[in-house]
């Protein structure tokens, strides 16, 4: 019985250390764009080091970030879902700050091009979840474009049902599922 816990305790201690390396070793990095490449700084804070110029951005010793807003986790561009009530492709109040973000940085980066992805909950025929997925990403395209971004670095598509991020079959899941997500294609 002893040699059989031991062997067990073993065999869980290296299951462990395994798991605790996969993201070192085990998972697939994502490539870093030819633009910036990350760095480790000394002090733990994550930053970005522009290719050529050997000058670094990021968290500053001051606190402040220093780099391209959207990689910033503080300000309202890090935030790229716009949630809808149930049948409905009205802007709530809450998003229009984020979609005014978004806008103004379109207006200010005219290189930079999105995607708006309409989606729906499961509810409805797959034609009119198309139509109305359509609906609310023309709606976030609308109010950005009033705000000051080109149409011409928008593009709209319509999912419909087709892409739950929650595979529920209830309100809370259906909630996060009626949501237009901007995909920036260009920074």
């Amino acid at each position: 019985m002893r040699f059989g816990l031991k062997s067990l305790l073993a065999v869980l201690a290296v299951s462990l250390l395994v798991a605790g390396c996969e993201g070192t070793f085990g998972s697939k990095k994502e490539e870093p764009k030819p633009e910036a490449a990350v760095v480790e700084g000394s002090t733990g804070t994550t930053a970005a080091t522009t290719e050529g110029t050997g000058t670094t951005t990021g968290v500053e010793s001051g606190g402040a970030f220093q780099g391209n807003p959207l990689d910033n986790p503080a300000s309202p561009l890090a935030n790229r879902t716009i949630y809808f009530d149930f049948d409905s492709a009205t802007i709530k109040d809450e998003y229009k700050a984020v979609i005014e973000a978004h806008a103004k940085y379109l207006a200010t980066h005219s290189s930079a091009s999105i995607t708006l992805e309409g989606n729906t909950d499961e509810r409805g025929t797959r034609e009119y979840n198309a139509a109305r997925g359509e609906r609310r990403a023309n709606a976030v395209r609308e109010m950005m474009t009033l705000l000051g971004a080109s149409g011409q670095q928008i593009r709209t598509v319509s999912y419909g049902e087709e892409r739950p991020v929650a595979p529920g079959h209830d309100e809370a899941a259906w909630r996060l599922n009626r949501r237009v997500d901007i995909v920036y294609r260009t920074r």
